[in-house]
């Protein structure tokens, strides 16, 4: 029976790549139904995304490309299906509202394992979506106390990625690096020129002209990490910071949204601290 995979493929440039690879699909008969590629030449890496059909091992066809790249290749065949994440949550509802719409129509590509909140303000909308709600509160613990409970609770799950759908307690190093380019963040594009408490009051104060929302992987650098997906909206005097926000917080669930889809459908290759995007 004939199967459909993506063949992710990153590794050091050299030539003839994609001449090398597409011969082995084509040594195998496999048809390309499509092909991206990208070569990052300020640091000689190249970047392949290919979706091929045919009869094949996937097993057998990984070590096949093996012997044609360079061997310092990050080779991935990946049969299409629905990955499986975790929802990670505070107090505010409208990423995580707009994801578990997405997912109870349809329309997200991934099964929400469960979504883990520090409190329990969001417990009654996951359940109305039959997702589990599990509540790890963090007062009077450390925050790494608190992380090994959360972590405890996240190992009980098979998962993809974690998404911090407005999850508001910064990670530590120790919880980031156990799940590397598993995590994906949401937040205002007011970084850093507004930190802390109601930056949208503070735009306003300055008067900004355009917000946004930014989606990363996360990574010891707070806010920093590899970007997914941005975007901006424009605003005027006319606008309040409460209007301000109530858009923001559109822009937010929606680019956070985008960012699902790409990395959900490995669309997204990680290149030191920026991504190509296919």
């Amino acid at each position: 029976m004939e199967k459909r995979a993506r063949v992710l493929i990153d590794c050091e440039d050299a030539k003839g790549l994609v001449y090398k690879i597409s011969k082995v699909f084509y040594d195998r008969g496999l048809n390309i139904d499509n092909n991206r590629e990208f070569v990052d030449k300020e640091h000689g890496r190249f970047f392949m995304r290919t979706i091929v059909t045919g009869l094949f091992d996937i097993q057998e066809l990984e070590d096949e490309l093996r012997t044609v790249v360079p061997a310092d290749a990050h080779i991935r065949v990946i049969e299409p299906k629905d990955k499986k994440i975790i929802l990670m949550v505070t107090k505010e509802s409208h990423a995580l509202g707009d994801i578990l719409v997405r997912h109870a129509d349809g329309e997200l590509g991934a099964q929400i394992q469960c979504v883990i909140g520090n409190h329990e303000t969001l417990k009654s909308l996951v359940e109305r979506f039959d997702i589990p709600f599990i509540y790890v509160p963090a007062e009077g613990l450390s925050r790494g106390a608190h992380e090994e409970k959360v972590m405890a609770e996240i190992d009980k799950y098979a998962f993809d990625y974690i998404v911090l759908a407005k999850y508001m307690r910064i990670l530590t190093s120790t919880f980031v690096k156990a799940y590397t380019q598993k995590i994906i963040n949401i937040h205002h594009s007011f970084l850093p020129a507004f930190i802390g408490a109601n930056p949208y009051k503070q735009a306003y104060e300055r008067g900004v002209k355009i917000i946004g929302a930014t989606a990363h992987y996360v990574t010891d650098d707070l806010d920093e990490g590899p970007i997914i997906a941005q975007d901006v909206i424009p605003v005027t005097h006319r606008q309040s910071w409460q209007d301000m926000q109530r858009a923001g917080r559109d822009g937010e669930k929606i680019v956070l949204s985008r960012a699902l889809a790409l990395v959900l459908n490995d669309r997204v290759f990680v290149n030191g601290n920026k991504t190509v995007i296919f």
